[in-house]
């Protein structure tokens, strides 16, 4: 039995869809995209130029519902399927978008640079438990209107897992795009195969901006699946109870549905977000605190009563450092995450409120992700009755070490984490070096990275993908990117 832990019944799922319903159609959504307003408008929402307001209707929500796919795949470099996201299925990738990295050197956070960029992927292609990759560091080393392409080329050229990525700017869209059919060959293969996941942020309360709406637009026309990142931030910009929190993130999140779908019915979507419980004291937005994850796991509940995938932003920490803070808030929330069944769940390897990333605590997080990925597939029989012949043995033998039984069963019901993870008695402990949990994560970033292989892409995709990335870098006075060899 797969244990599912919920948080809502379905009465109260289903009042909070329609008191949603009532505030996209009573109030409103504030769209400052003209194209978007006109294209509602045609649909038969009521649209006011003047304050560039829309109000849905119920026929528009059910129509962009029954268009949006159930499920859909992910599909890596190579064409291999990696995701199925679709039911309970859960998967994690990496946090993103954070703009300091915590040096291991100084332990202090910083700017990060292309060269931490590179080290992570290599990192990332080889976690086990880490299904897909983020565009998780802006380097500081390019131009900012180059960042989000030039993360997106990093990923592409050094590692074969999809992407969980997103443009800050509408002219990231295209040469975003690009990159990924030159990775595919053809925009009907990247259709049938998608390589990434844009994160489309509508901004809190009910208001979509011109950028991240015509990103939403722009991904569906290519089919490129999008993720909702509606933020509602509980007693500052969303009611400070955590059922007006839902309400509010089921509006703002169902506003993005129809605009999806009214583009190009059938795009793939996840009903996700990055809401958090405002913390009034220091004036943060904690993604560590317990409310946080409770909404997350209670919309993935809404998101599935209403037939979509899901996504959360959780399994991630507010400490400053890799300690017993990040260790606690990042094991709850991915804990809960995977008995939820949040199916793409981001997060891992952040501190510092989302902003800045730690490989090392990435390579402990992987093995906290490993570890609730066990419990989610419960307690099964494996030939356990009639139990009697295997107590027979052991009162026989005095051990079960090598039972036939044993060994056919041991590495399905034990999880049996990496070197990260200090299991040996103190006397062993102390004979291998008394390493901390910090010493041994980096220990075992260093290897990862000293191990790292690259993906065998055919020579013309990388060509092409680095001739794309230059061509885009010279658009903005950079005449030779940070970076001076592929991998390969």
């Amino acid at each position: 039995m797969r244990p599912v832990v919920k948080f809502l019944d379905s009465g109260l799922i289903e009042q909070i869809i329609t008191e949603a319903r009532t505030i996209v159609r009573e109030l409103g959504l504030e769209i400052h995209n003209g194209g978007i307003l006109a294209m509602l408008a045609e649909h038969g929402a009521r649209v006011d130029p003047g304050t560039q307001r829309a109000f849905l209707t119920d026929q528009l929500i059910d129509q962009a519902l029954a268009a949006a796919p159930a499920s859909f795949k992910l599909y890596d470099a190579f064409g291999h399927e990696t995701h199925d996201l679709s039911e309970y299925n859960v998967y994690f990738t990496p946090g993103s978008a954070a703009i300091l990295v915590l040096d291991h050197a100084t332990q202090r956070s910083r700017k990060p640079f292309t060269q931490d960029y590179v080290d992570y992927v290599k990192v990332v292609s080889q976690l086990d438990h880490m299904a897909s990759q983020s565009t998780a560091l802006i380097p500081s080393d390019v131009p900012e209107r180059i960042s989000d392409s030039y993360r997106l080329y990093l990923s592409l050229l050094f590692c074969a897992k999809p992407v969980v990525t997103g443009a800050f700017t509408i002219d990231a869209f295209n040469i975003m795009r690009d990159l990924q059919l030159a990775v595919r060959g053809s925009a009907e293969a990247l259709r049938a195969k998608p390589l990434t996941i844009f994160s489309c942020c509508p901004t809190a309360p009910l208001k979509w901006s011109d950028v991240t709406s015509q990103n939403l637009v722009d991904c569906a026309r290519h089919s490129i699946p999008v993720e909702y990142i509606s933020m509602p931030l509980s007693g500052f910009v969303a009611p400070v109870t955590l059922v007006g929190t839902l309400v509010q993130h089921t509006a703002e999140t169902l506003s993005g549905v129809v605009i999806s779908q009214l583009t190009n019915p059938g795009t793939p979507v996840l009903y996700g977000g990055s809401p958090a419980a405002f913390d009034v004291r220091y004036e943060t937005t904690p993604m560590g605190a317990i409310e946080t994850m409770m909404v997350d796991c209670a919309y993935n509940e809404i998101g599935k009563y209403l037939g979509l995938p899901t996504q959360a932003y959780i399994g991630l920490s507010d400490a400053k450092q890799l300690d017993a803070q990040a260790g606690l808030e990042t094991s709850m929330g991915a804990t809960l995450a995977t008995l939820a069944g949040i199916n793409n769940v981001s997060g891992p390897g952040m501190l510092d409120f989302e902003s800045c990333l730690s490989l090392e605590k990435l390579v402990v997080d992987n093995e906290i992700c490993g570890m609730a990925l066990r419990a989610a597939r419960g307690i099964t029989p494996r030939e356990d009755f009639p139990a009697l012949p295997h107590f027979e043995e052991l009162l026989s033998e005095q051990h079960l070490l090598i039972a036939k039984h044993t060994r056919r069963h041991l590495r399905q019901e034990h999880y049996f984490p990496g070197p990260v993870i200090d299991r040996a008695n103190r006397s062993r402990w102390q004979e291998e070096g008394g390493r901390s949990l910090l010493t041994r994560a980096h220990d075992e970033v260093e290897r990862l990275v000293a191990s790292y292989q690259p993906p065998q892409l055919p020579g013309a995709v990388s060509v092409e993908l680095t001739r794309l990335m230059e061509a885009e870098a010279r658009r903005y006075n950079m005449d030779k990117l940070p970076l001076t060899a592929a991998p390969y």
